[in-house]
């Protein structure tokens, strides 16, 4: 029955705040396609959300999560651009890459382990952690969309990480010469 109510939100304010979000975070990328595509996950992301009619302050939410996008793309880009940290300074990018093949296949060697002990977690365990680590969010939002207390998220994370650290360190210590 709580589909008969109205939303509190009418389409003028959210059109409003569509434009404001849009300029936001054309004013913190330097890509006016990225900000409309992250505006545009901003709102798929409240039409999703469950509880919109418990949001007191829709600007403000529909604002957290524009930053929240905003983060992960910079993460992504630092991702994209800074992979070489083992290798070098950020102020050389990629610069041995290119001149020498053993830190790029190393680095994919690493990778391919990452992945090999990502697939030994559980499901469930593989999951909260990619949110965690990968997307960034919460552990309260991991919880939400998992449909899991805050508690067994903060479990999962830790066992996650504690099985990947305890599953990669052998390989680093064979690494380093003795």
């Amino acid at each position: 029955m709580s589909r008969l109510k109205p939303d509190p939100v009418s389409a003028d304010t959210v059109r409003g705040f569509y434009a404001d979000i849009l300029h936001f975070l054309r004013k913190r990328t330097d890509n006016a396609s990225d900000a409309a595509d992250m505006t545009q996950d901003v709102f798929t992301q409240w039409l999703d959300y469950r509880d919109q009619a418990k949001v007191e302050q829709p600007r403000a939410f529909l604002f957290q999560m524009a930053r929240n996008l905003l983060r992960d793309h910079w993460r992504r880009q630092q991702v994209r651009h800074g992979v070489h940290g083992e290798i070098g300074s950020d102020s050389e990018p990629l610069a041995d890459e290119h001149n020498e093949p053993l830190p790029a296949a190393q680095r994919l060697q690493r990778l391919e382990q990452l992945k090999d002990v990502l697939a030994e977690l559980s499901p469930r365990r593989r999951e909260a952690l990619m949110l965690h680590r990968f997307e960034g969010l919460s552990q309260a939002q991991i919880a939400e969309r998992m449909g899991i207390s805050l508690s067994m998220v903060e479990k999962h994370i830790a066992s996650a990480l504690l099985h990947c650290k305890q599953r990669l360190q052998p390989a680093h210590g064979k690494e380093q010469p003795e």
